[in-house]
């Protein structure tokens, strides 16, 4: 019999609330609606309006994932999707899941109103991620695959958007990005699946290999246009549709350690008639990198999620789990344990809303320009710190994703290695987090420029302005640590070696992401007396890792400098 509750009352909780208090959306939703002009019965007529109908979407989605998706999460991992017969079927759980979801009405979170979405901006849509991720991590790879809808709202023709974007709003059909191929993983330069054109209608030829649900009804395919070209300059992006065209099929689906909900396949497009997204060739330099983007935030809110779960199960099996006469919560090596994974979640937390919040303010400067108005500073500079923050958070959530799944497992003991209970999937699902979309490594040469460019310290030039007056001191050492990093920076790029620098870069985007959660978390513990105790703990735990991280650095340093290839070099000799 399964350990698992059959109701978990409503992953709306007090704390996600809380952290999206945070956030001030203001500017975002005047723009999105239009300056509250806009007129019809779904039309939002202030900003108040509008935080009372997110609570209540989100209070009702959280009911959704609590007590209707998680409890069949196990079902789902059990079943898994099928393929027979070149047909590919998701469990019912899933279809279930689906259904209520588009009924509901939550399909179409970010997309304007015209097509049937909800217009909401990222940072609440995000947050609904990370709670149908909370109920079952597959169900996400489904439900946060809007990301193709939206780059088709962005970037497509009228015609495409009319035709393709009501589905996604309503849940008739679901999507998939088929960017990857056997020999083009994270080197999508390397795609070779070709795109011919024939009297004015485009054909898709070759493999694509692992795609999320790819044999769902719409794809965006990257593909090779131009004839004899190499690198991202001959790509282009593609939308292919299976309900107008029959000229692809499944040839398998993956095997996978888990989300075993969602299908991951292996696609033949046998010259299948599709159409262009946008110009021809930039489908790799601009439209791929903004779908990736989105997805990038997505799994991370679907990291957190799993993050979130694994804390929640540990916590329970704690407080009901006695040994030696009394429960495991009292022992202090389980509740440190459980007490840092509250102190990782909910720091992580407000970088994810923090980087929405930065993705949304991207998105709004880039309608406003679409409109005629003058917004280039404002728009470059939203740009830049979003293109930094998706990055830092996939690193920062996706890892803690695996820890907290990790740790979960390690406070159940023997039977949380045992599918009795939801640690084991759960830790299973989390495995994939820091691997798709980017792995944890590409996350770290995406954040690096920025660090070692000197902008992330013109940023954090601001902590000096936060008001702290309870936690003086705490802001005072905030300075130091800041201080100390920069140094650090400047000692590891005199290294003029690119290896080295590469070697040591993770270490200084984790010292980066510690230092931004606590300039984060600073001014929200000031105005808020209750998350002292917890600011407090993560400032510990902080000092002692951004330490060893800065040591771990200075070592480097002083034992391989630019003869880092060495290590290298006799690593390959071990195995010639």
């Amino acid at each position: 019999m399964s350990g698992a509750s059959t109701n978990k009352n409503n992953f709306y909780t007090a704390d996600r609330k809380f952290y999206l208090s945070q956030i001030d959306l203001t500017d975002i939703v005047r723009d999105l609606e239009n300056g509250y002009t806009d007129s019809g019965p779904t039309a939002l007529r202030s900003y108040e309006e509008a935080q009372r109908w997110y609570d209540m979407a989100l209070r009702n989605v959280g009911d959704i994932c609590a007590n209707f998706i998680w409890p069949r999460a196990e079902a789902v991992d059990e079943k898994g999707a099928s393929f027979r017969d070149g047909v590919v079927e998701w469990a019912p759980e899933t279809k279930e899941n689906m259904k209520v979801l588009g009924a509901a009405g939550y399909m179409g979170g970010t997309l304007p109103r015209k097509y049937g979405g909800l217009n909401m901006p990222v940072t609440v849509n995000v947050a609904i991620v990370e709670m149908v991720s909370q109920g079952d991590a597959s169900l996400m790879n489904l439900f946060g695959l809007q990301d193709i809808a939206v780059t088709v709202y962005r970037f497509g023709s009228e015609e495409q958007k009319d035709r393709v974007l009501p589905g996604f709003c309503s849940g008739e059909v679901s999507g998939s990005m088929a960017l990857t191929e056997p020999e083009a993983g994270s080197d999508l330069q390397a795609v070779t699946l070709k795109a011919i054109e024939k009297d004015g209608q485009w054909y898709l030829d070759g493999v694509k290999r692992f795609i999320t649900n790819g044999s769902g009804d719409v794809s965006l395919v990257l593909a090779r246009s131009e004839e004899g070209s190499k690198g991202g300059r001959g790509l282009s992006m593609f939308l292919y549709e299976r309900y107008r065209d029959s000229n692809m099929i499944v040839r398998r689906i993956e095997h996978k350690l888990g989300i075993h909900g969602s299908p991951t396949c292996e696609l033949q497009f046998n010259m299948a008639k599709a159409e262009l997204v946008g110009q021809r060739k930039m489908g790799l330099i601009k439209y791929v990198m903004s779908l990736m983007n989105g997805a990038r935030l997505t799994v991370s809110a679907q990291a957190l999620g799993i993050a979130q779960a694994s804390f929640d199960e540990a916590v329970r099996y704690a407080n009901e789990r006695e040994q030696f006469g009394k429960k495991i919560i009292h022992f202090p090596a389980v509740f440190q344990m459980l007490k840092k994974m509250q102190a990782e979640i909910e720091t992580s937390r407000l970088l994810l809303y923090r980087t929405s919040l930065a993705v949304d303010y991207y998105d709004m400067y880039e309608r406003k320009e679409h409109k005629g108005e003058d917004v280039k500073a404002p728009f470059k500079e939203a740009k830049v710190l979003a293109d930094f923050l998706t990055p830092l958070s996939k690193f920062t959530l996706t890892e803690l994703a695996n820890k907290a799944a990790y740790d979960a497992i390690q406070i159940h003991g023997g039977t949380g290695y045992m599918k009795d209970f939801p640690v084991e999937r759960l830790y299973r699902d989390a495995r994939i987090t820091n691997i798709y979309e980017g792995t944890t490594q590409l996350q770290v040469v995406a954040a690096i420029g920025t660090i070692t460019s000197g902008l992330f310290f013109k940023w954090m030039e601001a902590v000096k302005e936060i008001k702290a007056d309870e936690l003086s001191d705490a802001k005072k050492e905030l300075v130091r640590h800041i201080a100390r990093f920069a140094e650090v920076t400047e000692r590891m790029k005199k290294v003029e070696n690119k290896d080295f620098l590469d070697y040591v870069a993770g270490h200084l985007v984790e010292v980066a992401s510690i230092i931004y959660r606590q300039y984060l978390f600073l001014p929200v513990a000031e105005r808020h007396a209750e998350k002292r105790e917890l600011f407090k703990f993560f400032r510990n735990e902080s000092e002692a890792r951004i330490d060893h991280l800065i040591h771990q650095c200075d070592l480097a340093h002083r034992t391989y400098g630019e003869k880092i290839s060495d290590l290298k070099n006799d690593l390959l000799k071990k195995h010639e």
